[in-house]
C-alpha cells in the first residue's frame, strides 16, 4: 500500500515520518519531492585501473569531492557518474519503506537519479545518495537546491524485527553526504580476507 498525499503529511505533522531539510515540502498525490544538495563526488580515472571490491583502497582513495556554491551548477558530461545527495535527511519508521525515484523533467533530459540503490529500509536515516547519471549527448546543469528526485512510502504488513537502525554494521545510517560504495565490508569479502590473513600465516617461515 502507498501512502497517498494527505497520509504522507499526517505522517510527517505526527512525526512518524522525519524529513529535515531548508525547502518546503512538496508533496504530490502519491509522493514527495527532494532537493539536490551541494556536494559531489566523482571516481577519478587516473588513479587506479579498477573499483576492486577486496580492495577499499581503489574506492576511498579513487573519489574526489566537489562542493558547488551557491547558485551555481554542476555540469554531468555524457556519459558520466557521479554521486550526489539530498539536502534533506529523512527517518524512515519501522514499518515503512521508501521508494527513490527520479523527475520525469530530469529523465527527458537524459538524467538517472539511481543506478540500482531505490530502495530505502525501515529504520534508515540520513541523507540519500544519489547515483547521477547523464545518458544525454550533451552536458547538462544540475543546481543545488533544485528538486532532484521523488520519493514514496510504502506500508509493510508489520514493522521489521530488525529495522535498518538496529542491523548490525549498517553501513549507511546516519550519513551526511554522498557515501562512495561499502561494498567491502559486505560478508563475503570480510571472510575472503581473513581466508587471505589464515593463509599468509600459514605461509611464515619461522627462522
Amino acid at each position: 500500500m502507498i501512502l497517498s498525499d494527505r497520509d504522507i503529511r499526517q505522517a510527517i505533522a505526527s512525526g512518524h515520518v522525519k524529513i529535515e531539510g531548508q525547502k518546503p515540502h512538496h508533496i504530490h498525490a502519491s509522493s514527495m519531492d527532494l532537493h539536490l544538495g551541494e556536494t559531489f563526488k566523482l571516481y577519478e580515472h587516473s588513479k587506479f585501473a579498477l573499483l576492486d571490491p577486496k580492495d577499499p583502497q581503489t574506492f576511498t582513495g579513487n573519489v574526489r569531492t566537489i562542493t558547488v556554491p551557491e547558485g551555481e551548477p554542476f555540469i554531468v558530461q555524457p556519459g558520466e557518474f557521479v554521486l550526489g545527495v539530498t539536502q534533506e535527511k529523512i527517518t524512515v519508521p519501522d514499518n515503512l519503506v521508501v521508494r527513490v525515484e527520479g523527475r520525469s523533467s530530469l529523465g527527458r533530459l537524459g538524467i538517472i537519479i539511481h543506478s540500482t540503490a531505490g530502495f530505502v529500509d525501515p529504520g534508515f536515516s540520513g541523507t540519500i545518495t544519489l547515483e547521477i547519471s547523464n545518458l544525454n549527448r550533451l552536458p547538462v546543469a544540475l543546481y543545488p537546491g533544485m528538486r532532484v528526485c521523488q520519493i514514496a512510502f510504502e506500508q509493510m504488513t508489520s514493522p521489521a524485527e530488525i529495522p535498518y537502525s538496529k542491523k548490525m554494521h549498517s553501513k549507511y545510517q546516519g550519513q551526511t553526504s554522498p557515501e562512495e560504495s561499502r561494498l567491502d565490508t559486505d560478508p563475503e569479502f570480510q571472510e575472503k580476507k581473513e581466508e587471505g590473513r589464515e593463509t599468509s600465516r600459514r605461509h611464515v617461515v619461522h627462522i
